[in-house]
């Protein structure tokens, strides 16, 4: 799965979403994690009220699962639900994101809380089309 960060410094989660100049992307999976990519944005991203702002965030987040940033408006984190995007609030801004991939690694191998399992499981129905198939086939013979 692809999880992002909003960060001033690729080290710490230390950004707020709708002032964010860059977003870190990461894939993630029980094996590990390996860094994917940096979304840059430009413009008067701290002009409070300006929805458009957003835009061009949440069409560069489609295909990510979770974004963690440091604050975000309520209109913002509706945005990314309706997108199938999970905003997290950093516990700190003194939190690596290192720390925060490994714990989630460690999650994804383990007992995932309902609303991960739920993600994974969305996921994996979604690209597993020909798995699918099989299962109908089987069932129904």
């Amino acid at each position: 799965m692809k999880v992002a960060f909003a960060t001033s410094d690729k080290v710490h989660i230390n950004a707020h979403f709708g002032w964010a100049q860059q977003i870190d992307v990461y894939d993630v999976s029980p094996e590990g994690f390996s860094f994917d990519k940096t979304l840059e944005f430009s413009g008067n991203l701290k002009e409070d009220g300006n929805e458009d702002k957003l835009t061009p965030k949440l069409k560069a987040l489609e295909g990510c699962t979770i974004i963690y940033v440091a604050a975000i408006g309520g209109s913002a984190a509706a945005q990314l639900i309706r997108k199938n995007v999970t905003p997290i609030k950093a516990r700190s801004e003194s939190e690596t994101i290192e720390e925060l991939l490994t714990e989630l690694v460690k999650t994804l191998k383990g007992n995932p809380p309902p609303w991960l399992r739920k993600v994974l499981q969305q996921e994996t129905k979604s690209f597993d089309f020909e798995d699918e198939d099989e299962e109908e086939v089987l069932v129904n013979s």
